[in-house]
C-alpha cells in the first residue's frame, strides 16, 4: 500500500476529497478585491468549464502500451504498465478517474504528483495520486536528488525518494510548475468579481430601480409598515415587475441603471474569453457561441486536440516513459494517447478521405473497417488487399501482369 492508500484508513482529510483538494489557506487578493486561490477559482463557471474540457478529454483517451517490433510497433497488453494506465492505476480508482483527477492537479497547481507503489523486482504496480497543495519538492543538499514531503492534516511529513514519486510538471522552472491560477489570478479574480456583483445586483437590488416621493412626512410607525410592505411585495426577482399600489400622495419615479452597473455583463462576457485564453479552449467549448458558426467549429474543434490537448499528451507520454518505463526497457516500450477519434470529420469528410486513401493503396478495406470500429470483411472478399488507382486492381494482381510482360 502507498501513502495515499494507508492515509486513507487513518483520520484525515484525505478521506474527504472535498478537504483534501483544499490544502490552500486563504488566497492573493486581487486588484478587484477578491481572493483567489487554487481551489475557490474553481468556483468560476468559466475555470471549471475550461478545466473541465480539457481533464475529461484527456481522460477520456484511450492510452496503450506499446511494443516497438522489427517493422512497425504493436499493443503491449501483457505489460504490467498497460493494466495500470489503461484500465486502473490502484485499487480504488478507474484509469479515467486517476487522469481526470491528475490533469485537475495540472490546471490548477501546475504540478500531478503520484506515489508509486513498487514490488520487489522494481516494478511499478499502483499509482496513488498525492495532494499537490501539500507536496513540496526539494533538493537533497548531500545528495543533490529531488525528494518529494507530503504534509499531512496531522503536522506529520513523509519523504519519498525520486525514484517512487510520479511527477508531471507544467510549465515552471523545469523542474517544478507554476500554478495557473496564481499566475492568472487578476483575470479570474475579475470574473469572480462580476459574478459577485451581478448575484449581489439581483438578489438584493443594491440599485434601486425607482425612487417613491411623499409630499410630507412618515411617522416612525408609518415608514416602518410601508418600508415592510414594500419589501415583502416587491424585492426579489421572483417579484419584479409586479403592480404598485400607492396612497396618501405618493410618487413613483423610474430610475434607470447606471452605466457602469449594466456594462458588468459585457464584462462577464469578456472575462469568459480571458479564462478561455489561458487554457486556450474554444470559446464555443465553454457555452459562448457568441462567434461560432456552422463552417468553423469543426475546425475550431481541430486546433483544439492539435495545440491544446496535443502538448499534455506528450507531457503525460515523456513522463510515463522517463519515470515509470524501467531503464533497460525504454528501447523496446513506450505509452501512447490515441487520438483518431477527436479528429474525426463528419461522415461526407471522412469517406472522402477513406476513398482518397483507398485508390492510392495506403489503406485496406479491413483498416478502414476497423477505423469504423467494423468487423473486417469475411476471409475471402479481399479485405486485406490493397488496391492501385487506374484499373482499381489488387497490386498483386497489376504485379504478376506487368511480370507477363
Amino acid at each position: 500500500m502507498g501513502i495515499f492508500n494507508t492515509l486513507l484508513n487513518q483520520s484525515s482529510t484525505l478521506s474527504s476529497p472535498s478537504e483534501w483538494l483544499s490544502g490552500m489557506f486563504g488566497g492573493t487578493r486581487t486588484n478587484s478585491g477578491v481572493s483567489i486561490n487554487e481551489e475557490n477559482a474553481m468556483n468560476s463557471t468559466a475555470v471549471y468549464a475550461a478545466q473541465k474540457v480539457i481533464f475529461e478529454t484527456i481522460a477520456s483517451l484511450p492510452l496503450f502500451m506499446y511494443e516497438r517490433k522489427e517493422v512497425g510497433k504493436g499493443k503491449a497488453i501483457d505489460h504490467k504498465l498497460h493494466s495500470l494506465l489503461h484500465d486502473q492505476p490502484n485499487e480504488e480508482m478507474s484509469a479515467f478517474t486517476f487522469r481526470e483527477l491528475m490533469q485537475h492537479h495540472l490546471l490548477t497547481w501546475g504540478n500531478a504528483f503520484a506515489e508509486k507503489e513498487i514490488d520487489g523486482a522494481g516494478r511499478t504496480i499502483a499509482l496513488w495520486p498525492l495532494n499537490p497543495a501539500q507536496t513540496i519538492v526539494e533538493r537533497n543538499p548531500r545528495s543533490k536528488q529531488l525528494e518529494y514531503t507530503t504534509m499531512t492534516p496531522d503536522g506529520k511529513s513523509f519523504k519519498l525518494p525520486r525514484h517512487r514519486v510520479f511527477h508531471i510538471p507544467g510549465l515552471g522552472d523545469g523542474i517544478v510548475g507554476k500554478s495557473p491560477i496564481r499566475m492568472h489570478r487578476e483575470a479570474i479574480g475579475l470574473a469572480k468579481a462580476t459574478e459577485e456583483f451581478g448575484a449581489r445586483f439581483f438578489g438584493e437590488g443594491a440599485t434601486p430601480g425607482g425612487i417613491i416621493e411623499y409630499p410630507g412626512q412618515l411617522d416612525d410607525e408609518q415608514f416602518k409598515r410601508f418600508k415592510e410592505d414594500t419589501r415583502e411585495a416587491h424585492s426579489g426577482l421572483s417579484k419584479s415587475h409586479k403592480l404598485m399600489i400607492l396612497e396618501q400622495g405618493l410618487k413613483y419615479h423610474q430610475v434607470g441603471i447606471p452605466p457602469e452597473d449594466a456594462q458588468f455583463l459585457e464584462t462577464r462576457k469578456f472575462q469568459t474569453t480571458e479564462i478561455s485564453r489561458i487554457y486556450r479552449v474554444p470559446p464555443h467549448m465553454i457555452g459562448d457561441l457568441e462567434k461560432a458558426t456552422f463552417s468553423n467549429i469543426e475546425h475550431q474543434g481541430i486546433e483544439f486536440v492539435v495545440h491544446t490537448i496535443r502538448p499534455w499528451l506528450v507531457r503525460w507520454e515523456q513522463a510515463i516513459k522517463m519515470q515509470l518505463i524501467r531503464p533497460e526497457e525504454k528501447k523496446k516500450y513506450f505509452a501512447e494517447f490515441l487520438v483518431d477519434g477527436l479528429l474525426r470529420g463528419d461522415i461526407k469528410s471522412r469517406y472522402e478521405a477513406y476513398a482518397i486513401a483507398r485508390q492510392n493503396g495506403w489503406l485496406n478495406a479491413d483498416e478502414i473497417r476497423d477505423k469504423e470500429n467494423q468487423n473486417p470483411l469475411p476471409e475471402g472478399q479481399g479485405g486485406g488487399e490493397y488496391l492501385v488507382n487506374g484499373n482499381m486492381v489488387p497490386i498483386t494482381t497489376a504485379l504478376k501482369g506487368g511480370d507477363k510482360q
